[in-house]
């Protein structure tokens, strides 16, 4: 999957989930196993990371693949969502797996403390 950001192109090999996979996403996984994850919802929803004992980045983009938003999500969080209107969400874990996308998309002093 090809998402764009600031004008820049940036190819994600991502896992789509299905009906289970959206209701587990990254629940009690590890961080370093884990995948990235691409949720394509028909209405925009809120996420949470009860259960999910690592940060994450999460990626909400709209029906072009822009990125609209994005923030680092923290472990046990209850409610986070875009203001914007978004038609799929991406959550890409913080392990050194994927220190390089964190990097690219967050900037290099937030993506240091995950390294």
């Amino acid at each position: 999957m090809i998402i764009k950001l600031k004008n820049k192109h940036l190819r994600i090999t991502c896992k789509k989930t299905n009906l289970f996979g959206r209701v587990r996403g990254l629940m009690f996984r590890r961080r370093e196993k884990s995948p990235i994850l691409l949720f394509n919802l028909k209405k925009p929803i809120a996420i949470h990371s009860f259960f999910v004992f690592f940060p994450f980045l999460a990626l909400w983009l709209d029906n072009k693949n822009n990125v609209v938003e994005w923030k680092i999500v923290k472990p046990f969080s209850i409610h986070e969502k875009s203001k914007k209107h978004f038609s799929s969400i991406i959550e890409i874990p913080l392990s050194r797996r994927y220190h390089y996308l964190v990097k690219f998309i967050v900037g290099m002093p937030s993506a240091e403390r995950f390294k």
